[in-house]
């Protein structure tokens, strides 16, 4: 059976409920297909310590603040999925869950959405995907002949399973401080590898000040204006206070990245080896794109040519949440919000 609607969504998290919040305003008929069995997103699979940047009024979803967490000025997942599980319910958003979208297709005037329980047709679509089910392992000379476990930031959940292992985690960018921090604090034998030596933003900046500088960037790539630098200017690491307790005591120590694995653990450049019970890989993400492969979009390192959040070479499908590309932190609670709102204000002038 095929059901219509004027937009589908294709996720539920957060980029998912702020295009819906948008879309709901404007009265346009739409339903959010997700996959997840409950709400919450990629926050309901992170590990137990994941703290946001910023405190919860600054990491809100439009429409609706996020409480405070008592005692905490940086929530946690489990506040963040409460929060959007409340966000759901208050605005009575047209979730269908369990549904898992497969492919994307054009159907004469309208696209038609493929899932694992029936099919929908629609006049546009926004997927709000993200990255986390695309978890990007880099190709290490020996890292499928390592005996020792190895598991990316998806599958990572608390320290006490490393508690006296000797552990190397693989990442300079804030998974990897957190994770090595929260690992240095709890008894694991740390070895923390970057590419590069880590940089730190100043102790009082936080993700306030990452969406004023994404923002200022990508003002000034549209007017033609020097490039500013944006966050990378900044820094990569946010001295949340796990990461910056761990530093200030000296935990936090990186090493240059190692040039192979061996069966037993990590070979340096100088061929001095390290033995290694566990390598966690805080090496990044993908976008989760391959439902689109049918629209025959996709281009150089997997993306799709966008003009703001809109397919530039399909206007009926809009990008939400998948980092600067569809808009400035847009894979940011506090980010999405604006670019939900100028694709759905698109999307109300294609459907007139």
């Amino acid at each position: 059976m095929t059901q219509r609607t004027d937009v589908v969504v294709i996720g539920g998290g957060q980029s998912g409920l702020a295009a819906g919040y948008h879309l709901r305003r404007l009265g346009i008929e739409h339903v959010i297909l997700d996959a997840e069995a409950a709400p919450g997103g990629a926050w309901q699979h992170t590990w137990d310590s994941l703290c946001l940047f910023s405190p919860a009024q600054y990491s809100s979803l439009p429409g609706r603040l996020m409480p405070s967490r008592p005692g905490e000025l940086y929530p946690d997942a489990a506040h963040v999925v409460g929060y959007l599980t409340d966000y759901e319910k208050r605005y009575e958003l047209p979730v269908q869950r369990g549904t898992r979208v497969e492919s994307v297709h054009r159907d004469g005037p309208r696209l038609r959405v493929e899932t694992d329980s029936g099919s929908w047709t629609a006049r546009a679509a926004i997927s709000a995907t993200g990255t986390w089910t695309r978890p990007f392992l880099p190709a290490v000379p020996g890292r499928r002949d390592h005996q020792g476990r190895q598991l990316h930031t998806v599958q990572y959940r608390r320290p006490s399973e490393f508690a006296g292992q000797r552990v190397v985690v693989v990442g300079g960018g804030n998974s990897g401080a957190q994770i090595a921090a929260d690992l240095a604090h709890n008894g694991a034998d740390l070895t923390w590898v970057t590419r590069r030596a880590p940089r730190y933003l100043a102790d009082d900046i936080d993700g306030r000040a990452l969406f004023d500088a994404a923002t200022a960037r990508r003002r000034a790539l549209d007017e033609g204006r020097t490039d500013t630098g944006g966050v990378a200017s900044l820094g990569d690491i946010v001295a949340v206070p796990r990461v910056r307790a761990a530093r200030d005591a000296g935990l936090l120590t990186a090493r240059p990245m190692f040039t192979r694995l061996t069966p037993t653990g990590v070979e340096w450049a100088d061929g001095t080896r390290q033995a290694a019970d566990a390598v966690i890989w805080a090496t990044g993400f993908r976008p989760a794109l391959a439902h689109l492969a049918g629209l025959g979009l996709r281009g150089t390192r997997g993306r799709i040519a966008t003009v703001g959040t809109r397919a530039a070479e399909d206007p009926r499908l809009h990008l939400l949440g998948y980092g600067d590309w569809t808009g400035p932190a847009s894979a940011t609670l506090i980010g999405v919000g604006r670019t939900a709102r100028e694709a759905a204000r698109e999307i109300a002038s294609l459907l007139a």
